[in-house]
């Protein structure tokens, strides 16, 4: 016998060992099933906070940029303020003014936030951090900035700041937080500024008479802020380079202005002014003077807040405009370049109900995501969301153009009684904000 015939022999001898081994019993194989894949774009997502009336919680939905689709919706406590997005955008903290709280939560998940109490008589209105072990709430009730760690969610420590904290920037590195005190009856406001590391305040700036400071903001480079003061009309330019912060210069914006972003690409700040109806665009970079400087005021009436493109090409401007008792809407859609205006989107034409019973500053609140292709527009009076494509849309039977309104998305059901037996009307959206 050959060996290849011993070798043969052997396989067929050792198939029938396991046979007998296995008897009658059926042996199961495991075939692997692929999980379904991950969404790819949804790596963008806005997040919009808003009011369900003084005395029922409020919410904050979660939309997914690629998908134009609400994918989470997460409660907060009563009359939330303002919402802001830490840790990269992972964790979601809003202030409840209603109820003295502040809640936390992962904007992309459904599980029940947690709720971080507040001294009583705080009224929380604003929240704002660019580090990952604190986070910082202006309390305007009692004229204090709470500090809140991150990995215990309670409180740590209280600085005390002036009458009616309203907005705070802290430096992107972490080191101090400015924090704009609005003052009472559009006067007697102040700007504060502490150190993170041991929570001291320091000194008030000199060469700067504060009226009612409404808004901050931060350059990212630490070099610079930028305090909008509603009551005097101006933005000041302070120098934060050094151990002692040092004003710069102030340009008028006109009394009334309110809201402020700092344009990172071109290193702008716009201002929207409702009263007059104008948005400025200034220059907040080192520029051959060294100090902030006026590049436009463009007429858009109703100026209530801007947006700009993380990609540098346009901003927009939300608008509002009243006529007897019916609000306008609109997002003005302005080129980064020429700083001139490319159209006017219209959004709604409602019944005004947002300034009788929701106390938010903005009827209406923008924000740009992350990936340059949408802009929310978070609309209190007519309880929605207006979502703008700022990319042309080229499928076949559904092509539009580059900036074009999308759909205006209701938010969550109020408990509010409902109208001839049918569904109760919206809440109010009051802040939206995008993540990276």
């Amino acid at each position: 016998m050959t060996v290849r015939h011993v070798a043969r022999l052997a396989g067929l001898n050792a198939l029938f060992l396991i046979c007998l081994s296995c008897g009658e019993n059926y042996r199961p194989v495991a075939t692997p099933q692929a999980p379904n894949p991950p969404n790819p774009g949804f790596s963008h997502i806005a997040v919009v906070l808003s009011s369900n009336g003084g005395n029922n919680p409020g919410a904050a939905t979660t939309i997914d940029v690629s998908g134009d689709t609400a994918v989470s919706e997460s409660k907060t406590g009563t009359s939330p303020a303002y919402v802001t997005l830490a840790a990269n955008g992972t964790v979601v903290y809003v202030a409840n003014r209603g109820e003295d709280t502040v809640s936390t939560f992962s904007p992309t998940s459904t599980a029940t936030p947690t709720t971080i109490s507040l001294p009583t008589g705080a009224s929380p209105s604003f929240v704002a951090t660019t580090q990952s072990a604190a986070v910082y709430v202006a309390n305007s009730g009692n004229n204090t900035v709470s500090v809140i760690s991150t990995v215990t969610n309670a409180v740590t420590n209280t600085v005390a700041v002036g009458a009616d904290p309203v907005a705070m920037a802290e430096l992107p590195n972490g080191t101090r937080v400015y924090v704009a005190n609005a003052g009472t009856g559009g006067a007697g406001g102040s700007l504060t500024s502490f150190n993170t590391v041991d929570f001291s305040v320091n000194p008030p700036l000199a060469g700067v008479t504060w009226v009612s400071p409404a808004w901050v903001v931060a350059r990212p480079d630490n070099q610079r802020i930028f305090v909008l003061d509603k009551g005097a009309g101006t933005v000041t330019e302070i120098n934060t380079s050094g151990t002692t912060d040092v004003v710069m210069a102030s340009v008028p914006v006109g009394v009334g202005a309110e809201y402020m972003i700092y344009d990172s690409t071109h290193s702008r700040v716009y201002v929207t002014n409702p009263v007059s109806g104008i948005v400025y665009a200034l220059d907040g970079s080192d520029s051959a003077a060294g100090t902030i400087s006026q590049l436009a005021a463009i007429p858009v009436a109703g100026a209530d807040s801007v947006a700009a493109l993380p990609d540098g090409s346009r901003f927009y401007v939300a608008a509002a405009t009243v006529n007897g008792t019916n609000v306008s809407s609109s997002a003005t859609v302005i080129d980064s370049s020429s700083l001139t205006v490319e159209k006017t989107i219209p959004i709604t034409t409602v019944t005004q109900a947002c300034a009788a019973f929701v106390n938010t500053p903005f009827e209406l609140s923008i924000a740009a995501s992350g990936d340059s292709t949408r802009v929310y527009v978070g609309n209190c009076d007519a309880g929605s969301t207006a979502i703008i494509a700022t990319v042309a849309n080229g499928s076949p039977g559904n092509g539009s153009a580059e900036d074009t309104l999308v759909m205006n998305m209701n938010a969550p059901l109020s408990a509010q009684s409902p109208g001839n037996g049918g569904t109760p009307p919206p809440q109010n959206p009051v802040f939206v904000v995008a993540g990276p």
